[in-house]
């Protein structure tokens, strides 16, 4: 279910990393650039993340069902959805308020849920692959797919905790890419990593410089 990373020396990773850059697709290099041009928006508060972020999610779809990766090219439909609703949802919110977007904390017990939400969904995607598909790793396919909804919902409602599952979903994907021989997703995700502690410092500062009432 979890593969060990394979033990290769330095030059052989960014060998690999660069051959991953260099004979990437017309459609890797598009995700490439959709991907961190949406996250970066997204960490600036940006409505335009939006946009962006429904063509990226399209492109990422295409390219995980072409891995196998049968739940993560799955759960880019949800995102999809999750992101017009987002859209709509800081559209209104700014227009109603005249504020730039509200960055919030979840309440303690909403925090506990959201993490049982993501195990449960864990555990039951990835036995139903591990039975039903030739997924190549059907738990951490299922885990990184769970706990990426719980992060994209929790993203569009405004909570900063959005970014904390962001930091664990990229750190297990960077793992799970590479042993899986996908150097250049290893990449990408490592660069997601990058942006979400970003994404984790910007939208703190913003809870101090906008009064917030916990939910």
């Amino acid at each position: 279910m979890w593969p060990p990373i394979p033990d290769l020396g330095v030059e052989t990773i960014w060998e690999n990393i660069w051959r991953g850059l260099t004979e990437a697709t017309p459609l890797d290099q598009a995700n490439l650039a959709l991907g961190l041009l949406g996250v970066g928006l997204m960490i600036r508060r940006s409505r335009w993340a939006f946009p962006v972020g429904l063509v990226a999610v399209t492109v990422q779809g295409l390219l995980f069902w072409r891995a196998r990766f049968y739940a993560d090219a799955v759960l880019q439909g949800f995102f999809f959805a999750c992101l017009i609703y987002g859209w709509r949802h800081w559209r209104r919110d700014s227009e109603q308020k005249n504020e730039p977007v509200r960055v919030t904390w979840l309440a303690p017990r909403s925090r506990v849920g959201w993490l049982a939400t993501g195990l449960a969904l864990t555990l039951g995607w990835g036995a139903w692959q591990q039975t039903h598909t030739d997924a190549v790793m059907p738990y951490r396919d299922a885990f990184i797919a769970a706990f990426s909804l719980v992060g994209q919902i929790l993203q569009v409602r405004k909570h900063l905790e959005n970014w904390i599952v962001w930091l664990v979903v990229n750190t297990v994907a960077i793992a799970a890419y590479w042993s899986a021989d996908l150097a250049y997703t290893a990449f990408l995700y490592a660069l997601y990593l990058l942006l979400a502690a970003l994404g984790l410092s910007a939208w703190r500062q913003a809870l101090v410089k906008i009064p917030q009432s916990t939910p």
